[in-house]
């Protein structure tokens, strides 16, 4: 489905990405590690069509996505929704009309503006703040959610645009443990239920050992690992980090405490 190959994105004598090449064959959870300016952000974003690249190609069904311009280009982005750190909600809209959003380059400039949405759009949006358990929240400020559950609105934008890949840029490295549990989980269950490839940037260790399906390790813009989580050991997430023995990767767990445990019931109760 996804063959990158020797993509390169040069800024000014730096390449934040350098000549990386890569296979996905089905619909997999995918984490990318690495410290910060590794170059994953970059890659998510060339993914997107956000950013050019310098060399190289995407090719996703055959076509490389990176050659596409204009409305060609658009519909891909439709069909590669994006999930950002920082939500990029609109913070004063409310949340139903956040997650229909999702649907903006399908829509005139018009129709957007007055907020006009086919009856059938709306129940949609509806739907999918449901089955991820904040359909009460619908007519709420999106300014007035939790940050997990803003994260969660945004996952459903993505959904409203009824993707082929989910990109996930540290899509729960400004939540708390226990909502980034539920977001993970959240996109998971997407992953697997709906047969949605998902590639994610992520920090920690334990997440991408939870819920991935194979990990790339990124250094300096390069692939440095490329395998399965139980291939994901201490020493190899050192040469990822280029940390030196003191590295403890307890000090990056998201997991939750025993103390906590009451919360993370109500959360598992959230996505069932």
């Amino acid at each position: 489905m996804l063959e990158v190959r020797n993509v390169t994105r040069i800024f000014g004598t730096r390449a934040a990405v350098d000549n990386i090449s890569f296979t996905i064959d089905r619909p997999a959870f995918v984490g990318i590690i690495g410290r910060s300016g590794a170059g994953k952000s970059t890659f998510l974003r060339m993914m997107n069509r956000l950013t050019d690249a310098s060399s190289g190609q995407i090719m996703v069904e055959g076509q490389d996505i990176l050659s596409l311009r204009g409305p060609a280009r658009r519909a891909w982005q439709s069909h590669c929704a994006m999930i950002f750190q920082q939500f990029n909600l609109v913070p004063r809209m409310d949340v139903a009309s956040n997650v229909l959003h999702g649907l903006l380059n399908r829509r005139s400039t018009l129709a957007t503006m007055f907020n006009l949405w086919p009856r059938n759009d709306i129940l949609r949006a509806l739907q999918i703040l449901d089955r991820l358990g904040i359909a009460e929240q619908a007519p709420k400020r999106a300014e007035a959610l939790s940050g997990g559950q803003q994260q969660r609105v945004a996952i459903a934008r993505a959904l409203m645009q009824d993707p082929k890949i989910i990109l996930a840029d540290e899509p729960i490295a400004s939540l708390d443990p226990m909502n980034a549990q539920v977001v993970m989980d959240t996109l998971k269950r997407i992953n697997i239920e709906d047969g949605r490839m998902v590639i994610a940037n992520l920090h920690t260790l334990d997440t991408a050992r939870r819920y991935c399906d194979r990990v790339i390790g990124m250094r300096d813009g390069r692939i440095v690992f490329d395998g399965t989580p139980a291939q994901l050991s201490t020493g190899v997430a050192r040469d990822i980090y280029g940390a030196d023995a003191s590295f403890n990767e307890a000090a990056t767990s998201t997991a939750i405490p025993a103390d906590t445990a009451a919360d993370h019931a109500y959360a598992e109760r959230l996505l069932t």
